[in-house]
């Protein structure tokens, strides 16, 4: 099929115009037929009513009379009963009135009329053929000029079509000297209203792109300073330690740049991890949730441990989800690394997996200082961190938990415990998913 939208009403209006233009000469010959065949009807019944009239005439002037009425040119054949020969194709007994007869092959109209004083019939005949040619000319007269004027019809159609479809080519070439970089909207002005709602639509999309790359801009920039921050700081430690001239200046300075190249690695496992949600390339898979939660789970135990945090899993329903895995270990690691580093020590952290009304919900429940209302949206964005007395976070864990669970189809919420200090981290995905 043509996808063309010029193409296809071109010849929709073309086409329409000559099914009109056919359905118009069709109509013009049904008419000049109908026509044609009553003055033929009417022709036949005026030459019977003279041919009576001529009977009355004296003998010596029959013969020319009868010359008058029949000729040649007309085609019109009269026959007097009794007093002519009757022709074969005429029947013996024939009703007074219009029949349809046929002498040798051809299709006649033939018109009788009785005298019943004098005892005469008067039959009139004529070939249909001049019937039907007298129609056609007539329908032609009628079609012939309106054929001649279709192909100007079409010119027209084809102006017209180009000319109203040319709002959509000059989009096209302004939305292609966008720049890639600063897309702006485009004006509704003189644009038909048919195409005003495309115009909204691809201007809101537009508009999402450029926050898109504005946030892309504002990530890029807090990652180099995020990558630049720990890389400053391990010059400066490896200059420390190449100036070390001891055992035990060594060993010193050589702990905190082991925990500065840890800080980098976690920070760097982070960016690529975000950049893998973005890339949207994870296929789904059928996960169990319980047995992803108690992996999580062991995974942490150290940390908690260190801090002496009751870690535990709450399994109050069996679900599996088809989904990506490392998506959803991504929303469940970065909230409990969020719960464990600044859950309170000697506290709890309880994972609990939970399912009703076709919706899956995770939380992870910490028993810290919380997080302020007004802060709980902005601690989602990138690179923001909270002053809490942690420094030594990068600031993405929340914000990738986010992306993954916006990838999943989920919904991920930040609120205060219901029993207490705290912060729920709270994931929702419909069962479906």
């Amino acid at each position: 099929m043509n996808r063309s939208l010029q193409l296809r009403l071109i010849l929709m209006l073309g086409g329409a115009i000559l099914l009109a233009a056919l359905v118009a000469g069709l109509a013009a010959f049904v008419l000049a037929y109908l026509e044609a065949a009553e003055m033929q009807d009417d022709l036949l019944r005026q030459v019977a009513a003279l041919a009576d009239r001529h009977d009355a005439l004296k003998s010596s002037q029959h013969d020319s009379a009868r010359a008058s009425l029949a000729d040649d040119e007309s085609r019109i054949s009269l026959i007097r009963l009794p007093g002519d020969p009757r022709p074969a194709w005429l029947p013996e007994h024939l009703a007074s009135g219009f029949h349809q007869l046929e002498a040798e092959g051809e299709p006649l109209r033939v018109f009788v009329r009785e005298d019943v004083h004098l005892g005469l019939r008067v039959i009139v005949a004529q070939p249909t053929e001049t019937r039907d040619e007298i129609a056609l000319a007539s329908a032609l007269h009628t079609l012939v000029p309106l054929l001649l004027v279709l192909p100007v019809m079409g010119w027209l159609i084809v102006r017209v079509v180009r000319h109203t479809l040319a709002p959509i080519a000059d989009l096209a070439r302004y939305i292609d000297a966008q720049p890639a970089d600063r897309p702006s909207p485009m004006s509704k002005d003189q644009v038909p209203d048919e195409i005003r709602p495309f115009i909204q639509a691809i201007n809101r999309l537009l508009e999402r792109v450029a926050d898109l790359i504005q946030q892309q801009r504002r990530f890029i920039a807090d990652a180099a300073h995020e990558i630049r921050s720990p890389l400053t700081a391990l010059s400066v430690q490896a200059e420390n330690l190449s100036q070390a001239q001891t055992l035990e200046a060594v060993q010193e300075r050589l702990q905190p740049l082991q925990a500065g190249i840890e800080r980098a690695r976690k920070l760097t496992e982070q960016l690529l991890s975000l950049a893998r949600l973005q890339s949207g390339t994870q296929a789904a898979q059928d996960v169990d949730l319980a047995v992803l939660a108690r992996e999580l789970i062991a995974e942490s135990w150290p940390l908690a441990e260190a801090k002496g945090i009751d870690l535990g899993l709450e399994e109050r329903a069996s679900v599996r989800l088809s989904a990506p895995p490392e998506s959803l270990r991504l929303v469940l690691r970065n909230g409990l690394d969020n719960a464990l580093k600044y859950g309170r020590d000697g506290g709890e952290v309880t994972l609990s997996i939970n399912a009703d009304s076709g919706y899956v919900t995770i939380e992870i429940l910490d028993d810290g200082p919380g997080i302020p209302a007004e802060e709980r949206t902005r601690v989602l964005e990138p690179f923001l961190r909270l002053q809490q007395g942690h420094t030594d976070g990068s600031g993405l864990g929340l914000s990738i938990a986010r992306e993954a669970a916006a990838r999943l189809g989920g919904v991920l919420e930040l609120d205060a415990r219901a029993d207490g200090p705290g912060l729920t981290f709270r994931y929702r995905q419909p069962l479906g998913r």
